[in-house]
């Protein structure tokens, strides 16, 4: 089974060091440190294992570094940067092994992009040589990039020539959404296998900025500087150390962590997924939020659910859907809430928060379908509440007939702000796609919610009743995991985001269709399709058809 957490002490790919307000992230990729055999890992080509321990090095530097105001990525290798996702390990690779890469390959450059644009924590790419495929989509995932100016050094994105499909973690849509590159060019840049070199790169916007080789080092160093002034993150804070989880992995059915629990069903081909609310009220004063550290309630559980979203995605492929549930006491939760943004100024809340929107945001761009099941022991509120607004369909059960006090559901104002999707919108205005209704709800924060009042109020799909709940939803389960994967992962992806789309609406659409589309075609995958033949000397043999 496949584990997503990793500590620098196991890194074999990345280095990291701290100097003053400006984090060093070095790539030096080990080519034998491949995730799985059967290939090598030249040139600073990397797979997944290398994503998951870039991954893990962004967290500690946003947690661990708070001085660090500026991250610049290079490479340890002379006149390579990185030569994008290793093409022999894509060739070998199921087509839901790609998919899976790339989605959590975006999902991390995405993370670079959240931490500049609500943390301060500023990116600088310093290319000190040859940047091709997913190298210069890292580099087009920070703010700024740097590159050598050595007349030999290119960047370029080469799949569609070399490999017949496209840029499968949002490079395209970057170039011309993010850096703005003209239309025409990013055309002929995509489509050249060999790139352009510095001073074409700066004339049509690739990069920022050029530097010859004598002087790339302190060109570097004093751009992180510049950027670093950029940054509100503190200069004297004390990091807090992300601890390793605590996941027990129990046969093929169960991964249990503090705060989360997962069941599988695997003949029923679903997964539960129980995420419960503290004990009593967390810490709400910054002394003691920092004192707790990684043990901190939101911060635990956030990193808890990501870790489980992970696992679920690559290792249970046949699990298509996925029951949302709460347990504990709704008023812990919302006190939580009330700490968060209380303290939201903080750097270690302010990154809190982010590790819980960007959690939620990777809940929203799987393709599973999403269940929320809202029964006497859940404690749907607040933050928690977040889980039920980003299902797909929701049941909560109504004991009000019987005069009996059922399960209720209680808004906190982090519910209208806090946790944007990548779409922007918070999930209440994305579900109803109304601004009256939201503003309807924010004047109903703090109230609770029983069933017939959350049906009303728009907060659930269904309140079947209890003499009819057990029935209705067990059928209500086999039905969705009855149908069509395909068909409902396209489904969902266009019913997740509604209204206006964003670059990283754009770049997840892509994903979902057409990269997987792409994936499957015989011109790409095939016997004789570009990527199976790269490298071989032989030549790819196209279907000509348009379709």
């Amino acid at each position: 089974m496949l584990v997503f957490d990793r500590h620098p002490s196991q890194y074999r790919h990345w280095k990291l060091s701290v100097d003053g307000p400006v984090a060093t992230l070095s790539m030096d990729v080990d080519e034998n440190g491949g995730l799985v055999e059967g290939y090598q890992l030249k040139l600073n080509s990397y797979d997944l294992g290398v994503d998951i321990e870039f991954a893990d090095a962004l967290q500690r530097i946003r947690f661990e570094h708070p001085e660090a105001k500026c991250v610049v990525i290079t490479s340890a290798k002379e006149r390579m940067f990185c030569a994008g996702a290793n093409i022999y390990m894509l060739g070998r690779s199921s087509h839901a092994w790609k998919v899976n890469f790339c989605k959590f390959t975006n999902e991390t450059r995405n993370g670079m992009e959240d931490s500049s644009r609500h943390s301060g924590l500023k990116f600088l790419a310093a290319l000190n040589g040859t940047c091709a495929g997913g190298g210069y989509e890292v580099a087009l995932a920070c703010d700024e990039i740097l590159m050598v100016d050595d007349r030999s050094s290119t960047v370029s994105l080469p799949e569609v020539p070399l490999l017949g499909v496209l840029p499968g973690t949002g490079g395209l849509t970057r170039l011309v959404d993010k850096r703005r590159v003209r239309r025409d060019l990013a055309d002929l840049f995509c489509a050249n296998p060999d790139g352009v070199r510095a001073d074409r790169a700066k004339a049509w916007k690739l990069v920022d900025r050029t530097a010859p080789p004598r002087d790339f080092v302190q060109r570097t160093k004093e751009r992180a500087l510049e950027l670093a002034r950029l940054s509100d993150r503190p200069e004297k804070a004390k990091g807090v150390e992300l601890v390793p989880l605590n996941r027990r992995i129990e046969g093929d059915n169960r991964i249990l962590y503090d705060w989360v629990e997962v069941e599988i069903d695997r003949e029923r081909r679903l997964a539960t997924l129980t995420v419960k609310a503290p004990a009593s009220a967390p810490e709400s004063e910054i002394a003691a939020i920092e004192a707790a550290g990684a043990t901190w309630w939101p911060l635990a559980m956030a990193r808890d659910l990501d870790d489980a979203i992970l696992m679920l995605r690559l290792n249970a492929l046949d699990i298509g859907l996925w029951v949302l549930k709460t347990r504990g006491n709704a008023d812990h939760v919302l006190a939580a809430d009330k700490a968060l943004m209380a303290n939201a100024s903080n750097w270690f809340v302010r990154e809190t928060i982010g590790m819980l929107r960007r959690t939620l945001a990777r809940l929203d761009v799987s393709s599973r379908s999403l269940y929320a099941v809202v029964d006497e022991e859940s404690c749907f509120a607040g933050s928690l509440a977040e889980l039920l607004f980003a299902a797909d369909r929701s049941y909560m059960i109504d004991r009000t007939a019987n005069g009996e006090s059922g399960p209720v559901i209680r808004l906190s104002p982090a519910n209208f702000d806090l946790y944007p999707m990548v779409s922007g919108r918070s999930r209440l205005a994305n579900r109803f796609n109304d601004a009256a209704e939201v503003n309807r709800l924010a004047g109903q924060i703090g109230e609770a919610f029983d069933a017939p009042l959350a049906l009303a109020a728009g907060l659930v799909t269904l309140t079947p009743d209890d003499l009819d709940w057990e029935e209705e939803l067990r059928l209500a389960l086999d039905d969705r995991a009855g149908l069509s994967p395909d068909a409902l992962t396209g489904m969902e992806a266009s019913l997740r985001f509604s209204g206006p789309e964003t670059m990283e609406t754009k770049i997840f659409g892509r994903l979902s269709a057409w990269q997987n589309w792409i994936f499957n075609r015989p011109n790409a995958v095939g016997d004789k399709g570009a990527l199976k033949l790269f490298g071989s000397g032989s030549k790819a043999q196209f279907d000509w058809q348009r379709v």
